[in-house]
């Protein structure tokens, strides 16, 4: 592992008071990306249009402190839709959904609001493009998340799910037939390189879709925790055991050799874990709201004093448009 920054250098003429206790670090970016924004707001703003009840199908993002923010505002989130009222309002998560689940919307006569993340979408689309060309599709992510499920299900035919290279090596298809690969937006160049390459290793007439297409936020996240670990004694991310980006971020920090804790709130903070660490860098999932990293630093300081600062690093401005039926032309309609 490289060796290690001094954070003091970092932060010239910064607000290092406590030269005896505890610096903590922030990575830059950390927490909610645009996807997740979006996915918030939709459910925000279809309850102020249509009032509650608001149905939501999957926890909208895997963040529980979300999910009850948003319940305690109306929102009821279920795991089937025949759980639905027919012709209720309802929801769709960031993760998006197969199309069995779409039809059985429509049978049910629900008003159907897609909160798909649009780079989650990008990957139905492509998937169903390669599918429509004759080339058998692989989705590298990890079979059972919501992500990947829905994706398989928007693609016509069978999908096959590889997680490792040994996955890819199982696979029972001839190695001239035409395949494609997509990816979970959850990876990242990173986590997929290895897998791809196996795949090209195994099959001679194989396409996939450019780097550039891999989520922006995943790759941000993952870069600047690789940064934190450079100066970091211990790194805690703030995040859902059910969030994959979480996990991945957690995964990346051990990798590098640095004790790393995944941990929902302030209250799972164990002093043990900081008992030789005089640095300690926090990250955040993609859905963790930024009140949950504040938590998580009051926790710090109940054990000492702490001096906080913030990594350099990408400063991301990307913004998606909310569906058509939450634009601000339609806050007066009646509910459907």
């Amino acid at each position: 592992m490289a060796e290690r920054k001094q954070p003091r250098d970092i932060y010239p003429g910064g607000s290092r008071q406590n030269m005896d206790g505890m610096q903590v670090i922030l990575a830059q970016p950390r927490g909610f990306c645009a996807g997740v924004v979006r996915a918030i707001e939709i459910v925000e703003r279809a309850l102020q249009l249509f009032g509650a009840p608001v149905y939501v199908r999957h926890e909208v993002v895997h963040n529980k402190y979300v999910v009850e923010s948003l319940k305690a505002k109306g929102a009821v989130f279920v795991e089937e839709i025949s759980e639905i009222p027919p012709g209720a309002v309802t929801i769709f998560s960031a993760h998006g959904v197969s199309r069995q689940v779409e039809e059985e919307a429509r049978g049910r006569q629900l008003y159907v609001i897609d909160a798909t993340c649009p780079l989650v979408t990008k990957v139905h689309n492509q998937g169903r493009r390669y599918a429509k060309h004759g080339r058998i599709p692989i989705l590298i992510g990890h079979a059972g998340h919501p992500e990947v499920e829905g994706t398989r299900g928007q693609i016509p035919g069978p999908v096959h799910v590889v997680a490792t290279e040994g996955d890819v090596d199982a696979l029972d298809i001839p190695t001239a037939t035409p395949v494609a690969y997509v990816t979970q937006t959850t990876l990242s160049v990173d986590d997929t390189r290895e897998i791809v390459r196996a795949l090209e290793r195994k099959f001679s007439d194989i396409v996939g879709p450019d780097v550039r297409d891999i989520c922006y936020a995943t790759q941000n996240r993952q870069q600047a925790v690789r940064e934190l670990c450079n100066m970091a004694d211990v790194v805690l991310v703030v995040g859902a055991a059910n969030s994959s980006n979480s996990n991945r971020l957690r995964e990346i920090a051990a990798d590098l050799g640095v004790p790393s804790y995944l941990i929902a709130d302030g209250g799972e903070l164990q002093a043990e874990w900081l008992s030789n660490a005089r640095v300690i860098g926090i990250t955040a999932g993609a859905s963790a709201p930024e009140v949950l990293v504040e938590n998580v630093i009051d926790a710090i300081a109940k054990l000492g004093p702490v001096d906080v600062s913030t990594l350099p690093g990408r400063s991301e401005t990307v913004e998606f448009r909310l569906p058509p039926q939450l634009e601000p032309s339609r806050r007066s309609a009646a509910r459907p």
